[in-house]
């Protein structure tokens, strides 16, 4: 019986070994990888008894996880086919890293991917595994299938698939790799040769993919379209979706915007992606830093000023206003504006139009305003230092962007767009960024929001030598006692103590040994002092005369 069981266990070994190596030498049959998975899909099911399979892998244009095959759907499904970090099964996986069996799907059956359109009737009974695929540390993609499983060794059966399909998303990410050090000996030829492409030109998606012929993104419907000169809006989390669609809303309307939020969180960003959803997209788009400054030539600056309006104004100057004339105007930090300014300002709202500084001829504008603060207006107005007219003018529409720390979702897909970024500009190779980076990361609070995390990303690609940003890449400021080794090593009992006869001594020192002038520097009692002396074993004899 035994040796039954053991011939038995040998034959399924090699079951599995060669249909393990069937898969790896079709990966090795093909070029592109893509074109390598329907048939290793296949092998899955007539092999290993594992229907339903699924390939996702991590799109670098989006930073979503994209159906690459999957059985059952067609080629316009597959390309509809998304999933966000943390959304359903897949995007669970994605998001942890750690694998799922889920052995009822009837009871998780809305997890999966809506586009097959299955009933609960298809699905009971199976059991669904979906496990991460991994290269360098990271997950770039979810490998998953189903198997219907009864009988009384169903948990071995289950932990055996399982098992096997880590195995096959090793190869999947294997056969990544090696095309990635393909692409990247290209690269390297090629700057070698002085045809110096950017490493864009070698992912896995084509640069100009989605986008319209302008250079813009084709699909307004995601956050993350590309905006001013190669500015990006980021982010996949609810509050930037949320925020986005009201941006949508806004933008083709003549309404006056105004932008609220921390220090760093992209306001100007968003103004220009309103300027270029709007139907004033064509014409003049003037910024303005009303907190840079100086109070005596910013009404100039704003509404221009003829010749001899003041000492050195030898010509006439136009101001901000007129230089928008049909276009949009951003006035960045309103809050800082001076009284007078902001009386001027409010009659511009209304009237629509200005005089000059040292004139009295009336010009008409048509400027569409769009206003920016990171100051709690409201908290202005009632400290008398901001208008309560020109607070009403200016909210007609508010939008209110979250600070990085609310929206942690999107921190990994801003530092892999910077990553980026800064790789091209600095001429440098990166390939990814550590898991340790990646907690660093996510855990930090990001007083600076994104303008700070822009700056740390930028260092650790200056730091980096060896393709891959490390921990020790980044600021101090973002280091943990754990990642430094600087973990406190006594308790808190014993740090407690330490406090306590530190605070004894000194009193002791102070009152010249008086243990009742002590006690009562320390808020105890004799009793008690005489105690704490006496379990820390220190003499009171001993401060005499020391003052």
């Amino acid at each position: 019986m035994i040796v039954e069981r053991l011939a038995d266990d040998d034959c399924e070994e090699r079951r599995e070994l060669e249909t393990l190596f069937e898969i790896a030498r079709t990966f090795d049959k093909h070029v592109e990888l893509r074109n390598a998975l329907a048939p290793m899909l296949g092998i899955l099911e007539m092999r290993a008894g594992l229907s339903w399979g699924m390939v996702t892998l991590l799109d670098r244009e989006t930073g979503l996880l994209k159906i690459e095959e999957a059985d059952g759907l067609s080629a316009e499904e597959k390309e509809r086919g998304i999933y966000r970090l943390g959304e359903g099964l897949v995007g669970r996986v994605f998001e942890t890293g750690l694998p799922i069996t889920v052995s009822d799907l009837s009871q998780e059956g809305r997890f999966l991917n809506r586009a097959k359109n299955r009933t609960q009737r298809d699905m009971a009974g199976k059991t669904y595994y979906c496990v991460p695929i991994r290269s360098g540390g990271a997950v770039i993609g979810t490998l998953s299938a189903e198997r219907h499983i009864a009988g009384d060794d169903a948990d071995a059966v289950r932990a055996a698939d399982r098992g096997f399909l880590e195995k096959v998303s090793a190869i999947i990410a294997d056969s990544a790799k090696l095309r990635e050090r393909i692409l990247e000996e290209q690269w390297k030829m090629e700057a070698a040769e002085g045809n110096y492409r950017s490493l864009r030109d070698f992912q896995r998606l084509p640069p100009d993919r989605g986008k319209a012929p302008g250079g813009e993104s084709g699909n307004e419907e995601a956050p993350g379209g590309v905006i001013g000169e190669g500015s990006r809006i980021i982010g996949t989390s609810s509050a930037m979706r949320d925020l986005y669609q009201m941006v949508k809303q806004v933008a083709p309307s003549e309404a006056t915007v105004l932008v609220i939020g921390d220090s760093g969180t992209g306001k100007e960003l968003i103004a220009a992606e309103i300027k270029r959803l709007s139907r004033r997209a064509d014409n003049p788009f003037i910024k303005i830093n009303c907190a840079a400054l100086p109070e005596s030539i910013i009404e100039s600056e704003l509404f221009g000023h003829e010749k001899g309006a003041f000492t050195g104004a030898s010509s006439r100057h136009v101001g901000k206003f007129e230089a928008a004339h049909t276009g949009t105007l951003f006035l960045d930090e309103i809050g800082e504006l001076p009284p007078q300014v902001q009386v001027k300002l409010l009659r511009v709202l209304q009237e629509r139009e200005i005089e000059r500084v040292g004139g009295s001829d009336t010009v008409k504008v048509d400027v569409r305003v769009i206003a920016a603060t990171n100051k709690n207006l409201e908290d202005e107005m009632k400290a008398g230092r901001f208008r309560e007219d020109l607070f009403y003018r200016l909210n007609v529409f508010p939008l209110v962007i979250p600070p990085l720390c609310e929206r942690k979702s999107d921190i990994v897909l801003l530092a892999d767009h910077f990553t980026e970024k800064y790789a091209q500009k600095n001429d440098k190779l990166i390939k990814r960024i550590s898991s340790m980076a990646i907690d660093l990361l996510t855990s930090y609070s990001w007083p600076g929001n994104v303008r700070e995390l822009e700056n740390c990303i930028e260092r650790a690609v200056i730091l980096t030598t060896d393709m891959v940003i490390h921990s020790y890449h980044l600021p101090p400021s973002l280091q943990t006692a754990r990642s430094t080794n600087t973990e406190p090593g006594a308790t808190l009992e014993s740090a407690l103590s330490r406090v306590e006869k530190e605070m004894i001594i000194e009193a002791l020192k102070i009152t010249e040994g008086n243990m009742s002038q002590a006690a009562a520097r320390l808020g105890i009692t004799e009793r008690q002092m005489g105690l704490r002396l006496h379990h820390y074993g220190i003499s009171w004899r001993a401060f005499r005369g020391q003052r």
